[in-house]
């Protein structure tokens, strides 16, 4: 392929690249599902750096031009037009029901069910709360550049908090986040999972009171349930947990922890406003109570977002938790905790009988990708991508969901959660979904108890995924509504015929 390059203009080669190969790829001129030259054959033909050809392709993947098969090469993504007139309106609005239990116990379940469903190539997986990550020649660079800088290092054992350069850059990131810690202020983590794990063990005790959102991250929930706490569970409105109910049950069970997800929520995917968040700590600071902010996909988001909580916290009631396996590879396990106060050390403490700390190869890589702002390009291509991503899944529900389902339209993160009506056999749909190779899970693992029918579904994947899974799902639908509005009017006819016979 010849690609005329002018090696004097200001622009940069990459950009040029991909500038010229995105009018190609609009125009129809590459045709949809064409496989891209090899980084080896455009390098050489236009005699540029591999390096340059990475960039310019992964500029077109966030553009979500085109997609990476590992092994395969690049090809160009099927062209599906979004509607100018897309809603972006949300109709999400459940009932108010609190739910007073002991937690759930489907986490692991659903978990593995995901995994499973990736290492088939045929099904298309809505279900996940990763990313759908490919494994780029940049990435790869990044890491082993990592790994040569931390030389022997890598096979030492480590502090149990963490490195020191790992935590001083994970603080600066924070800064630009609107929220002011300091390295001695952080834990690392084998993911945002052990954080959980850790700081739920170390403040709860056996029937202790736990409020949680409603539906809420199923994870947690697993946790708590083992831990034999008592979860009241307040509902989500479209701007975040209901702050009436909240201040309700704090007066009446006097709980122990709030737990809460304020940026993209998980499952709904709802970031709440600063003055949601500002009343919620307010409420706190009143009754006493502990706040663990749980932000695992801090950084996916398309608009700016108020600071965390714990950014507003002066009285060390709020530990911040989030993760990189959400942002940059689900299997690097690196995450962190910004622990308060005097509950830092017995933390530590905790960490380390734990498993002594975290990988190291693990956090010289996070750390490699931070320190050289890899990582912030990284997320931009990301956000670029799930933004189109999530636009296409919307022009999908439009396109195929019945009218009486509803569903909330997060302004970034990784999915949308879906509400359908309450006499729908949720699991049923779900169970015939699989039979057509599109591997959606029942909302009900993200309720302590049995919540309205729901599903999340996961946005990031290719255009031509997207359409044909929310097609499958929207036909399914479409059928159970039918059957059950029969049955319905079959139980109505029952019901006068009876009283006619009274």
């Amino acid at each position: 392929m010849n690609i005329p390059l002018d090696r004097h203009s200001p622009t940069p080669i990459y950009l040029q690249i991909r500038n010229y190969l995105s009018r190609l790829i609009q125009s129809g001129k590459i045709p949809d599902r064409q496989k891209l030259p090899s980084i080896r054959a455009m390098s050489t033909s236009i005699q540029v750096n591999k390096l340059t050809v990475i960039e310019a392709y992964s500029l077109l993947e966030a553009d979500g031009l085109i997609h990476a098969r590992q092994g395969s090469g690049y090809f160009v993504n099927r062209t599906i037009k979004v509607s100018s007139g897309l809603t972006l309106r949300s109709t999400f609005a459940p009932s108010q029901e609190v739910i007073i239990s002991q937690g759930s116990g489907s986490f692991f379940e659903q978990y593995t069910a995901s995994i499973q469903a990736r290492r088939q190539r045929d099904i298309i997986e809505f279900s996940s709360g990763f990313p759908c990550t490919t494994i780029s020649d940049n990435l790869q660079q990044v890491a082993k550049r990592a790994l040569a800088k931390a030389g022997d290092t890598l096979f030492r054992e480590d502090f149990p908090e963490g490195q020191f350069i790992l935590r001083q850059l994970i603080a600066q990131m924070l800064v630009q986040q609107g929220l002011e810690v300091s390295p001695e202020e952080i834990i690392i983590t084998a993911g945002s999972q052990q954080a959980l794990s850790l700081a739920m063990q170390y403040y709860l005790q056996k029937d202790d009171w736990v409020i949680v959102e409603t539906p809420t991250y199923h994870g947690a929930l697993g946790i708590l349930e083992n831990l034999q706490a008592k979860v009241i569970g307040i509902p989500m409105t479209a701007e975040g947990m209901n702050l009436e109910l909240l201040e309700q049950y704090l007066k009446s069970h006097r709980p122990k922890l709030i737990y809460t997800i304020s940026t993209l929520h998980n499952p709904t995917g709802i970031t709440t406003s600063q003055a949601h968040r500002q009343a919620l700590l307010t409420l706190a600071q009143q009754y006493e109570c502990l706040i663990m902010e749980d932000n695992a996909y801090e950084g996916l988001n398309f608009e700016p977002v108020p600071p965390p909580i714990k950014a507003f916290d002066r009285h060390n009631l709020v530990t911040y938790i989030s993760t990189f396996s959400k942002t940059l590879m689900p299997g690097v396990r690196v995450g962190y905790m910004v622990v308060p106060g005097e509950h830092y050390q017995p933390l530590v403490k905790q960490k380390l009988l734990n498993d002594l700390h975290v990988s190291t190869v693990s956090q010289a890589i996070v750390s490699e990708f931070l320190a050289s702002g890899h990582y912030r390009r990284h997320l931009n291509r990301l956000r670029i991508s799930n933004l189109q991503s999530r636009n296409v899944m919307l022009q999908a529900l439009e396109n195929y969901f019945p009218e009486a389902i509803a569903w909330t339209i997060p302004q970034g993160g990784l999915f949308l959660w879906t509400h359908l009506p309450n006499h729908l056999p949720i699991q049923a749909i779900c169970s015939e979904a699989l039979s057509h190779n599109v591997l959606v899970a029942s909302g009900a693992a993200f309720f302590l108890r049995q919540g309205y029918p729901a599903m999340r579904l996961n946005f990031c994947h290719t255009p031509e995924d997207i359409e044909h899974g929310i097609k499958v799902l929207g036909r399914l639908i479409k059928k159970y509504l039918t059957e059950s509005s029969i049955t319905m009017g079959l139980s109505s006819q029952r019901v006068i015929v009876s009283s006619i016979r009274s």
